[in-house]
């Protein structure tokens, strides 16, 4: 049994999915950023960053902060979604390229494009042409591919997993998929699958998954 800590984040829709997609037990428990509950002393000795998402695993006690631990952590547990040899280093490099990039600049879109726009021209040229940036990094790489990693045309993973809730968030970052249509194609994989729609609205529904 796996406890949730979580919100309608991208961060947070990461690991309901692989939850999902694994088919374990779990229970997820709230945490509404929006009236700061995450900075409540009992989920601060959790995750001492106070940020969501974190779990406890019931069967050892461990508990994790940070998705990249959590989805390593669980993938390697269960031996699924992840890859063998010299490919599991190519699932880490995107895991991080996914934790160090494409989460982080797609944030800030959101910060000064959907929240903040007209305040800094700046700001949206700057995190808009980066996001630009990275979603052609991606199509690029998804070039002859089904998915990120993997042999051959490379298998779903957890870094797939990873990526799907921030493109899921194209509509907010001004974003059109059909001008990466590999993007495009991966991305309508992925939506087909039904731990994809069932985690994404974990821990409740607030929309329908954005469709190019």
């Amino acid at each position: 049994m796996i406890d949730l800590y979580t919100w309608t984040t991208p961060n947070g829709r990461k690991v309901s999915i692989l939850l999902e997609e694994l088919g374990i037990p779990y229970t997820a428990h709230p945490i509404d950023i929006t009236k700061d509950e995450q900075f409540d002393p009992e989920f601060l000795k959790i995750a001492p960053n106070n940020r969501i998402p974190a779990i406890v695993d019931q069967d050892n006690g461990m508990a994790l902060m940070e998705t990249g631990a959590i989805m390593l952590y669980l993938a390697n547990k269960h031996k699924q979604f992840t890859c063998e040899g010299d490919e599991y280093w190519r699932m880490v490099e995107w895991l991080m390229w996914q934790m160090g990039g494409l989460g982080p600049m797609l944030g800030q879109v959101h910060h000064f494009v959907k929240y903040n726009k007209g305040k800094s021209e700046y700001g949206e040229q700057r995190y808009s042409t980066e996001a630009q940036r990275l979603y052609h990094v991606l199509n690029t790489r998804l070039e002859g591919r089904d998915y990120v990693v993997g042999e051959g045309k490379g298998h779903y993973t957890i870094a797939d997993i990873s990526m799907f809730p921030w493109i899921a968030r194209h509509d907010w970052q001004e974003i059109d998929l059909k001008d990466y249509p590999n993007v495009r194609d991966w991305y309508l994989r992925i939506v087909d699958r039904p731990a994809v729609q069932k985690g994404y609205h974990v821990p409740k529904y607030t929309t329908d998954i954005p469709m190019p």
